[in-house]
């Protein structure tokens, strides 16, 4: 029943003659197919979300820039323009593409999260509903920024393209 090699390992003729060693090379190829199969497609959906958050996060920075060059002063907190400008400058990858909203603000400092003035009588209109000891109004600069984002690589279960936003609020300096 059992046939002498070389070796003298005996193998069994009731396997067929084969040995464990064409076996492990029976599983190693099935499980190269079930990583082709399962694996890829992991990495590949991993690889799309890294690069959705890193550019959602570039979005967020940008807002934050936008907001940092208006809080400089009241003079800059009234320039939209430079607001967009010092917002788009952060994320070049974006350029025109990532859409910026810049706005400026008055609020009570008792109630920082009420009511936002807002016009050409802002200030004023502020400084007569900031009444009280302690309340006085301030000024805010909110920059919020906006990019649709579509992934080179494409898994099916996520969307084709992503929507990114990112919002920031500072106080001007006075």
């Amino acid at each position: 029943m059992e046939e002498k090699t070389r070796g003298g390992q005996g193998r069994s003729k009731a396997n067929g003659g084969r040995d464990a060693r064409g076996e492990a090379g029976g599983a190693l190829i099935e499980l190269a197919l079930a990583v082709s199969v399962l694996g890829v497609p992991l990495l590949l959906g991993t690889a799309e979300m890294g690069l959705v958050v890193y550019d959602s996060i570039e979005v967020s920075d940008a807002a934050n820039a936008g907001a940092m060059y208006g809080m400089q002063s009241p003079t800059y907190a009234t320039n939209t323009s430079g607001m967009t400008t010092a917002a788009q400058a952060d994320a070049a990858d974006f350029g025109a593409r990532l859409n910026v909203t810049p706005a400026w603000y008055y609020v009570c400092a008792l109630a920082v999260g009420g009511t936002q003035y807002t016009g050409a009588n802002a200030q004023a209109n502020a400084t007569a509903a900031c009444t009280g000891a302690g309340n006085h109004a301030l000024e805010f600069v909110q920059v919020n920024t906006s990019a649709t984002v579509t992934p080179a690589i494409h898994c099916p279960g996520l969307p084709q393209s992503f929507t990114l936003t990112g919002q920031s609020a500072m106080e001007v300096e006075q």
